[in-house]
């Protein structure tokens, strides 16, 4: 038997941003805004390898991101990220799909019903 826990799966409530929060890539240089989050890594190995040369945990959330001035998205790790400090709106044609406005500093999303 070992003493080893079992590793546990990250929760959405731990994420450090939100959607429709303002975001820039410390390593890109990037603005963007969040579109959804995952609470650990959701691609696949070789996308891993190939492109998050910085081994990013995977046990830590990951965003889809809308890049500002652009017409991609992006699957960015969490220790990439850090707050927009400039607080402007986004550039990005798939905002008007995702958001209903943009108020204090952030996109706020419709409320959806299940």
């Amino acid at each position: 038997m070992s003493n080893e826990r079992p590793k546990r799966k990250p929760l959405i409530s731990e994420a450090q941003f939100a959607v429709g929060q303002l975001i820039h890539h410390r390593l890109f240089d990037y603005r963007g805004v969040i579109l959804s989050i995952d609470p650990g890594f959701q691609g696949t190995e070789e996308w891993y390898h190939k492109v998050a040369k910085s081994q990013p945990p995977r046990d830590r959330p990951w965003y889809h991101v809308a890049v500002h001035d652009q017409t991609h998205q992006t699957y960015v790790a969490e220790q990439n990220l850090e707050l927009d400090t400039i607080g402007l709106p986004i550039t990005h044609p798939i905002i008007n799909h995702v958001f209903d406005e943009f108020k204090q500093g952030r996109y706020v999303a419709p409320l959806r019903w299940n």
